[in-house]
């Protein structure tokens, strides 16, 4: 198959096109700058330049293709204008590449994030938030999803706070972050509320299961710790770091500080039962240790 990707050179994105390429498929993506250009060629896939912004630019290369992935999105997450021009970009991109694929039967896979469902652990069957902070993804999502009413095989994977590797990405990455710029290891709430992770190789293998046989209009859970205490996941951060660890005011992590405070485990157990998929790669407490002073 080949397959068409947008943001193919992310911490998801770089593991689902090696994943795709070591088994079997050909790979052209999309690529903003001359760094991501040679990033991309390098790992054995073409090169379709543009930004998610240039709709042409998509359908022409979900045109080209047997399938699509869909995993940019916008690294401006300082206010929360700037996160809700991110997601307004998101939701024209998919529309555009969901319309190029209409009466095709043809797969497109996107990226979501797992709901949160209070007193226990989000399940596939469960909806995608469609208002707070990031609603309008879980609308774009959606209307995605409808499309497999119109000959497009259409599903989505929800992915995890953290998706990481090598001690890298996602939310606990972000508290990474803040805790260089401020010195502090920071956690909102009080610490206890619990974050689903999965390593991004481990998710780069329900993105390609999904995009060979996941029936129209399904979701699923890449998700392998079905929660982590945020508290656990800053006193390594701070350990490694050098760093005191402190209960920090949710306002002081940005647009995501609502979202950093809640409880938000999640399960993939139909994921894993329905495509076969195990994760094989360590734990996000494991990967944390990779960290560098």
């Amino acid at each position: 198959m080949h397959v068409f990707v947008t943001g193919g050179t992310g911490t998801i994105g770089s593991a689902v096109v090696a994943e795709l390429l070591a088994h079997g498929h050909t790979v052209s993506a999309l690529a903003r700058s001359d760094d991501s250009a040679r990033a991309l060629t390098g790992a054995g896939a073409q090169v379709l330049r543009g930004q998610l912004a240039d709709l042409d630019v998509l359908r022409d290369g979900a045109a080209r293709s047997d399938g699509v992935i869909s995993l940019a999105f916008g690294s401006d997450y300082s206010t929360g204008e700037a996160l809700a021009r991110s997601i307004a970009e998101e939701g024209a991109a998919l529309a555009a590449l969901g319309e190029a694929l209409l009466g095709s039967g043809r797969p497109i896979v996107t990226v979501s994030g797992t709901p949160w469902v209070p007193g226990r652990p989000s399940t596939e069957a469960d909806p995608a938030p469609t208002d707070g902070p990031v609603g309008g993804r879980g609308r774009s999502v959606n209307a995605l999803l409808e499309l497999a009413s119109r000959g497009v095989r259409a599903t989505a994977v929800r992915m995890p706070r953290t998706v990481h590797n090598h001690g890298k990405g996602g939310f606990a990455g972000l508290l990474t972050d803040q805790a260089r710029r401020t010195g502090v290891a920071g956690y909102p709430g009080d610490g206890t509320q619990r974050w689903p992770a999965v390593h991004a190789l481990d998710a780069a293998v329900v993105f390609r299961l999904a995009l060979e046989s996941a029936p129209a209009g399904t979701v699923w859970h890449a998700v392998a710790d079905e929660g982590d205490a945020v508290r656990d996941i800053a006193a390594v951060i701070g350990r490694r770091l050098g760093l005191p660890v402190e209960q920090a005011p949710q306002e002081s992590f940005g647009p995501f500080g609502p979202i950093f405070a809640m409880d938000q485990p999640a399960s993939s157990a139909h994921t894993r039962q329905a495509l076969g998929w195990r994760p094989a790669h360590p734990g996000l407490l494991e990967d944390l240790e990779n960290i560098q002073p």
